[in-house]
């Protein structure tokens, strides 16, 4: 049965009081842009420790290197030794159960928690995030994460060298933070529409790897406090931002007084609404009479959203796609740390910030998905285009990232560009189109269940590539780069029947325009093409 969600958030309640009036729907927009931005952003910081501490938990190989204070201290410090408050990261040392011989294998195995819970409780929370409160939903999930995250980092601190402990801290952590993102894009969802879709949330999808340099940075900044430290500092940060959430972010218009229907309308709704009237650039829907909620349609089943044109193939390319870029996500600065670069070894610290520089690439790849998605207005070919583009670079990253260390920032960066693009596409605009399709009449309340359904089949993905990488990777680097140009190699094939689609649409189109007569003043009258959703 539909629920009827509650009041405006306490702390929009508390401005409004003070303001004395009410901010228009453009104002309401940028804010919930910011606070679903940082909400997500504080998710990947709080994922990011386990890759920063993995070679102070298994010090193996004996590539160990002195850390110095970031950013004062260089980028790239030559390998002794490295001391982490009173864990000395040297051969035979490390964290019991972490540093045995199958010691990359339980880091691996700990990864591998993590993600199949995130994978699993993913198909649930999409379901639940379109029943219940999404605003409570979110906050629910966020404040278990940061519990969770710093239970694990408190391992350290009470001594605990028992490895079901942060196996079991990292399967609930894993749960907790199922609840993000099917939460955020259908907020995302219910207040903006289709128009520049791609772009918009190719630079809202940044908080993806803002949230990936923010943690990596944290988590590293206070390593030689001891590797407790790098857990608990994203942990209390996500937990914060709940309770941000809680009392600020307004998940549905209809939540502050907005009669629109919930962002989803079509580009030319948008600039003449039908429901609202046009204030000089701002367009105002048109408020209901009270603040209160009210009910809305039935969520949307599973098994109805799986039939949806589009979701399978692209839930099955996201899960190779995320393969790829998780296993950089918790594995980089681990290889950065084995690998020789200018014939020097990175430290630990140096590594963790390092690796933020993949990050950087990824922003301005998910940015530049999004625009050239909505220029051709064909995601699928994009997306293809993408993952298709990153198996060369991967190549050459592997090939010669070590001969330099200008040489390894650059192909670092366009690695991130190519592989976190298409990623970030269909986990953003291309969901949000899907949950939006027009074989659903017009109901909203699919947005979190088909978000659920591919990015929940992407952290399959997810969950197998770093699990594979920590057993691969013993045998040598080498095969762990052959298995990810496989991955990417699958990703872009298994879009080939929609870009075959896209194809076809487009040279249709460009038929239909040269065939348009044109009147008397010679100009050509075009036909009115309906907004695509995929």
């Amino acid at each position: 049965m539909p629920m009827v969600r509650e009041r405006i958030p306490p702390g929009l309640h508390l401005i409004r009081s003070l303001r004395g009036k009410e901010w228009n729907l453009t104002t309401y927009r940028y804010v919930v842009l910011l606070l679903t931005f940082i909400a997500y952003a504080c998710y990947h910081a709080s994922r990011k420790p386990t890759s920063i501490v993995k070679s102070i938990l298994d010090p193996e190989p004996v590539h160990r290197g002195l850390t110095h204070p970031w950013p004062l201290g260089e980028v790239f410090i030559k390998e002794t030794t490295v001391m982490v408050g009173n864990l000395t990261a040297s051969p035979g040392k490390g964290w019991v159960p972490f540093n045995g011989k199958d010691g990359t294998a339980k880091l691996g195995e700990i990864d591998v928690a993590f993600l199949a819970c995130y994978s699993a409780g993913m198909y649930v929370a999409g379901h639940l995030g379109d029943t219940l409160d999404l605003r409570l939903f979110l906050t629910t999930g966020m404040i278990g994460s940061g519990i969770f995250v710093g239970l694990f980092g408190m391992g350290y601190f009470w001594n605990i060298h028992v490895f079901w402990f942060y196996l079991v801290m990292q399967m609930l952590a894993g749960l907790f933070q199922a609840t993000g993102w099917p939460s955020v894009v259908a907020v995302i969802g219910n207040w903006f529409g289709k128009r520049k879709r791609g772009l918009i949330m190719g630079i809202w999808n940044a908080h993806t790897s803002v949230g990936n340099i923010t943690g990596s940075l944290l988590a590293a900044s206070v390593l030689q406090h001891g590797w407790g430290w790098s857990f608990i500092l994203p942990g209390a940060c996500i937990f914060l931002g709940g309770i941000m959430v809680y009392l600020f972010l307004a998940a549905y218009p209809e939540d502050v007084g907005f009669a629109c229907t919930n962002g989803m309308v079509s580009s030319e709704a948008e600039e003449l609404p039908k429901d609202g009237i046009l204030k000089g650039n701002d367009v105002e829907a048109e408020r209901k009479p009270d603040h209160g909620s009210r009910e809305r349609g039935a969520a949307v089943g599973i098994l109805e959203a799986f039939r949806i044109p589009g979701v399978i193939p692209f839930a099955l390319c996201l899960f190779f796609a995320k393969l790829v870029a998780y296993t950089f996500l918790y594995w980089l600065p681990f290889y950065l740390s084995q690998t020789e670069i200018g014939g020097e070894y990175v430290s630990v610290k140096s590594a963790g910030n390092l690796s933020t520089l993949f990050d950087v690439g990824g922003i301005v790849g998910g940015i530049l998905a999004g625009y050239i998605s909505d220029k051709l207005n064909a995601r699928a070919i994009t997306a293809a285009s993408f993952m298709y583009a990153a198996i060369p670079v991967l190549v050459l990253y592997r090939l010669y990232g070590g001969i330099s260390k200008t040489w390894n920032i650059i192909l670092m960066m366009f690695a991130g560009l190519f592989v976190n693009g298409p990623y970030a596409l269909i986990t953003t605009a291309v969901s949000a189109d899907l949950g939006t399709h027009k074989s659903l009449k017009g109901n909203s309340r699919a947005l979190a269940t088909v978000t659920a359904i591919i990015d929940g089949t992407g952290s399959v993905g997810a969950a197998l590539g770093p699990l594979l990488t920590g057993f691969i990777s013993t045998k040598g680097w080498d095969e762990v780069f052959f298995m990810l140009c496989v991955g990417a190699l699958i990703a872009g094939l298994l879009l080939s029947r929609l870009v075959f689609d896209e194809f076809c649409e487009r040279k249709s189109e460009r038929k239909s325009k040269q065939n348009t007569p044109t009147d008397v003043s010679g100009s050509v009258s075009q036909p009115l093409l309906e907004d695509q959703s995929s």
